[in-house]
């Protein structure tokens, strides 16, 4: 499939899957004409690249994550560290926006309406 075919079936803009072919997650192959060719696989990578991004994981990362994928899965054996060392960091993102949170509470608790 071309690259609008791959924008029609993810929801990603044409412009964002470029992107994500110059960070190096999608890899397509190239007809002689030079248009990009993606597979199937290539929608289940843009897929797993989105959710990865929603979880606040970088392209960089997610260029060597990809790295670790077969026919859409992840083979966590070959990534498992990497994919810990984000866990770590979005389990500390999560403590301090709960403390901001509670600090944020704590001040609301103690402000008077008008």
């Amino acid at each position: 499939m071309r690259i609008g075919e791959l924008s029609r079936r993810t929801g990603v803009s044409v412009r964002a899957l470029r992107y994500y072919e110059e960070q190096g997650i999608l890899s397509p192959d190239r007809r002689p004409s030079g248009y990009r060719e993606f597979s199937a696989q290539d929608v289940v990578r843009v897929e797993h690249t989105r959710n990865l991004l929603r979880a606040g994981i970088g392209t960089s990362l997610i260029s060597r994550i990809v790295g670790c994928m077969q026919d859409g899965e992840l083979l966590l054996e070959d990534c498992r560290e990497q994919l810990l060392v984000e866990r770590r960091r979005i389990d500390q993102d999560l403590r301090t926006i709960g403390a901001a949170r509670d600090a944020l509470d704590a001040l609301l608790d103690g402000t008077v309406s008008s």
